[in-house]
């Protein structure tokens, strides 16, 4: 006997990789006959990324002027955000709330709630800075963080190296588990051509980018990085040796990874990475930071480099370019790797973890909802 259907209330943004992730599951789900309503924070999807979800059967969009808790540190939308929730589920009636964000979980829900740490301020800032973010700034967020978790019926990382990191900064009461994230091909990897392509922020320290900037020069072949360039933080750098290809639609960067024959990313934090799984879909080779969630992922399938060596960065670029058996061996071993990371097998992963606790909160006997966590308002 199959499992009832669930109706599922997902919040997300559209900023970034979380957008794929949110759109990719919630697509699967309802190909399972469950129903997804869509809640967006932030700035609202693009044309580009609203046909992601349009005609989905089971799958409502629900798009929000609500501010992302990493850019209202200090919790000023956060009662409006509360409030607005609290209407939404009286109206929709979901089995099961999946929070891709933290603070929202302490929402007097009525349903289970289940929060997915894809990233936090506090972990970005250790890793890009050496140190804790400055209060009193941040440390409204870093409380609502903490009660977050606490309220969850339970948490998700993508990976295991995530979960430590918040563990360590947060201590939250119950064990989160591991769901990787998982994608299927956009389509066949195109013959490839001698260019490096790379995507992230400008902005973003984490991303790092600078730092092929700073090598491009020296490689033999071209670097294209797609990303948007406005933001703060950019950093200080001669950029006239990369080719920028600015924010682009998913499909045409996927189209850039299809032909492009390495793929290299020296970012110093990233809980998951899902552009790199895109690439490895593709085919491309990939050239990588030697940081946990990296060698989680990717161990004996890519090409590892210290994220803060610039010497070390360009002489695995050059390396590469110039190695064509090392470079075709690790495009076949990045595809094969990427199908360890199934859009089914994620799917399947949260199905479980919703019916199981789903099936807990009805059943007789089963736990309470956690009590109220109270929160910085």
């Amino acid at each position: 006997m199959s499992p009832p259907s669930l109706r599922i209330l997902m919040t997300a943004d559209a900023v970034g990789g979380a957008w794929v992730y949110a759109t990719a599951l919630a697509r699967a789900l309802c190909g399972r006959g469950h129903q997804v309503c869509l809640v967006t924070f932030g700035p609202p999807p693009r044309e580009d990324q609203r046909r992601d979800v349009a005609g989905v059967t089971g799958l409502d969009l629900t798009v929000t002027d609500l501010a992302l808790e990493w850019v209202d540190p200090e919790g000023r939308d956060f009662s409006r955000a509360l409030e607005y929730l609290a209407g939404l589920e009286r109206r929709l009636n979901p089995d099961i709330v999946h929070l891709n964000g933290f603070r929202e979980a302490c929402a007097a829900w009525r349903a289970p709630a289940v929060v997915v740490a894809h990233s936090c301020v506090q972990s970005w800032w250790r890793a890009c800075h050496g140190d804790d973010p400055p209060e009193p700034q941040w440390a409204t967020y870093a409380a609502n963080v903490r009660a977050g978790l606490a309220a969850a019926e339970c948490w998700v990382a993508p990976t295991a190296a995530f979960r430590r990191e918040i563990e360590t900064l947060y201590a939250p009461p119950t064990r989160g588990q591991v769901i990787w994230n998982g994608l299927e091909p956009a389509g066949a990897p195109a013959a490839k051509e001698p260019f490096i392509l790379a995507a992230g922020r400008l902005w973003d320290m984490g991303k790092n980018v600078s730092a092929l900037a700073e090598v491009a020069a020296r490689v033999p072949w071209p670097l294209r990085v797609a990303g948007p360039l406005a933001g703060g933080g950019s950093g200080d750098f001669d950029a006239s040796d990369i080719a920028w290809l600015g924010e682009l639609p998913r499909p045409e960067l996927i189209a850039h990874m299809q032909r492009a024959s390495i793929f290299a990313t020296p970012a110093v934090y990233e809980p998951f990475g899902l552009t790199v799984l895109e690439a490895a879909l593709a085919g491309c080779a990939l050239i990588l930071s030697d940081i946990p969630s990296f060698r989680e992922l990717w161990d004996g399938a890519a090409l590892f480099v210290d994220p803060r060596d610039r010497h070390a960065i360009g002489s695995a670029l050059t390396r590469l370019v110039c190695d064509r058996d090392l470079r075709r061996e690790l495009q076949r071993a990045a595809q094969a790797r990427a199908r360890r990371y199934s859009l089914a097998s994620m799917q399947e992963a949260y199905c479980g973890l919703y019916h199981t606790i789903a099936g807990a909160r009805r059943g007789a006997g089963g736990p309470p909802r956690r009590r109220p966590v109270e929160a910085r308002l």
